[in-house]
């Protein structure tokens, strides 16, 4: 791919300027993982966005290395392209990890596509759009002053400078990373919870590292760094999760829509209209529609509008569940069955799940499974049906993304039950019946999690500003669906205290989870209900979890 009259000698897009991308990008990211981690403000240690990006990245050298190691003559550059983004896809963790990975699949793919007489420069601009276009889709309902605002403006540097017809590759890549890191900057001026907790966003960090390495692996100079966090002495807040709504849309809608890209655009906004969790991506004619609604005719009406719905799925809505089911099981293979793969937080755990007939990955904050991690559980299962239970906000999207890779690869049907607690994941596995038909199978379960309030008692390890009023290093945090409740200093005070709000709106039954640092605390809390709430029925596991010496659930 020529870079231009002016440019071909100083930047080329060729094999070498991938693996040396690769290598620096993984490179940038150890030394920035610390860092970018931290910017999680999070008051307990569950925020790994930098290790999350990291593993990411180191996952895509490593089977880039192998591919190369084993490419008979000369490497062909577009399979290197590809199995780069592949294996950036499968070894994706958490939100940030995935992101990543559509911004990174997209960007790879469009540069696949030219040929010798395009402009390296003109191709990396339309990359950097369609990989941002890619990132937006696969979120749903984008948030200003996130790492998704700091691609937008990345892209948009990208395009501004390809216009110049002499304008190289490197040009263009030195335009976008620095677009990208005044961006950074400005996301905490988008973001009030951001200016508050005095950093900028841990996603949009991660990027400028990404965009830096593919700076320098093409023009071999070393960009500028990306600005340090704001406001040295501000006290952080938790920034939301997308865990705090307890009711959601009944229907998942999903289907294969055969339309002209320019009636996407028309039918993200009906659908975003109609519910949450949109997701629209593909492109050439073919697009994948998934959406959290109430109104199953309308998003598939919307569907219908736009071009030709096919393979239209939706859980709870049982005649076109079973009717997609039988149309996946003519011609089932040696798949046989139904299973459940669930991602833990502890050995013990582990063992509650596993005595239940799931089969268990564990995933504790920092250690969370990839994408190509639950979609080897699935695979490996030999079943034609599987429930996944990622039990964690941050493993959701990566379960997700590992469900439709499963369909696309293997004639298996996954549905992932979006259960954000390990709690939850315990009252799904519990109403589990493999005998019933799947997608009531999936109607129990799903219902069992929502059904579930859960909460759970941690420690501070940073002061931070929480909704419950300030904390410091040390203090007892209750949780409460997600969210904080009650800063106290006493492990038994705050757990009886969540306890005694769970129980407020009603209860029949309590689970209890200790963690590995639990002591007595199962104990006490449990005599504490037996003299408060005579009637209530009492479940107590050990878990094993760390950093949460208990979890709690009510139903």
């Amino acid at each position: 791919m020529s870079t231009g009259t002016r440019g071909e000698a100083i930047a080329t897009f060729d094999l070498g300027a991938v693996v040396r991308f690769a290598d620096l990008a993984v490179q940038g990211l150890a030394s920035a993982r610390e860092e970018i981690d931290a910017l999680n403000v999070y008051p307990v240690p569950d925020g790994d966005t930098g290790t999350n990006m990291y593993l990411t990245v180191e996952s895509a050298r490593g089977a880039l290395r192998e591919h190369l190691a084993e490419a008979d003559g000369e490497p062909d550059l577009r399979d290197a392209l590809q199995v780069y983004a592949k294996a950036a896809l499968l070894g994706a963790r958490g939100n940030s990890g995935v992101i990543l990975s559509q911004l990174i699949g997209a960007l790879l793919r469009r540069m696949g596509q030219g040929g010798p007489e395009d402009r390296s420069a003109t191709l990396m601009a339309e990359g950097f759009a369609q990989a941002t276009e890619a990132a937006y889709a696969a979120v749903g309902t984008p948030v200003e002053g996130t790492m998704l605002s700091v691609a937008k403006a990345a892209s948009i540097a990208a395009a501004a400078r390809a216009e110049d017809p002499e304008a190289h590759l490197g040009d263009v890549l030195k335009a976008a990373a620095a677009a990208a890191r005044e961006a950074l900057a400005r996301t905490p001026d988008q973001m009030q919870l951001l200016r508050d907790a005095g950093v900028v966003d841990a996603g949009g960090r991660g990027l400028c590292v990404i965009l830096d390495a593919a700076e320098s692996a093409v023009t071999g100079q070393r960009p500028m760094s990306a600005p340090a966090p704001i406001g040295a002495h501000a006290i952080p807040t938790p920034l939301p999760t997308g865990d705090l709504t307890e009711d959601g849309p009944a229907y998942e809608v999903m289907y294969l829509l055969d339309a002209e890209d320019d009636a996407i655009g028309g039918l993200r906004a009906r659908l975003g209209e109609l519910g949450d969790s949109l997701v629209v991506v593909g492109g050439d004619g073919l697009w994948n529609v998934h959406v959290h609604t109430d109104d199953v005719g309308a998003a598939v009406e919307a569907g219908i509008d736009a071009g030709r719905p096919r393979r239209i799925r939706v859980t709870h809505f049982a005649e076109q569940v079973t009717r997609a089911r039988q149309k996946r099981s003519q011609g089932a293979g040696s798949r046989g069955g139904r299973a459940v793969v669930a991602v833990v937080a502890g050995d013990g755990l582990a063992g509650i799940f596993a005595e239940a007939g799931a089969r268990v990955l564990v995933g504790r904050p920092g250690l969370r499974p990839s994408t190509g991690e639950i979609l080897d559980a699935i695979l490996a299962s030999g079943a034609e049906e599987v429930v996944v239970l990622p039990n964690d906000p941050d493993s959701l999207s990566v379960a997700e993304a590992a469900a439709a890779a499963a369909e696309e690869s293997a004639d298996v049907r996954v549905v992932v039950v979006p259960t954000r607690a390990q709690v939850q994941g315990i009252a799904a596995i519990a109403v589990h019946e493999p005998g019933r038909a799947f997608d009531a199978d999936v109607v129990q379960m799903t219902s069992a999690a929502r059904g579930t309030r859960h909460g759970a008692v941690t420690v501070a390890v940073k002061q931070a500003m929480t909704t419950a009023g300030p904390c410091e290093t040390g203090d007892v945090l209750g949780v409460l669906q997600g969210d904080f409740a009650v800063v106290g200093s006493d492990l038994v005070d705050v757990a009886t205290a969540i306890l005694e709000r769970m129980l407020t709106g009603g209860g029949e039954l309590v689970t209890l989870v200790g963690g590995a640092d639990a002591g007595d605390l199962v104990e006490r809390c449990e005599s504490w209900i037996e003299a408060n709430h005579a009637g209530v029925d009492v479940v107590v596991y050990d878990g094993g979890q760390e950093r949460y010496p208990l979890l709690l659930a009510v139903e």
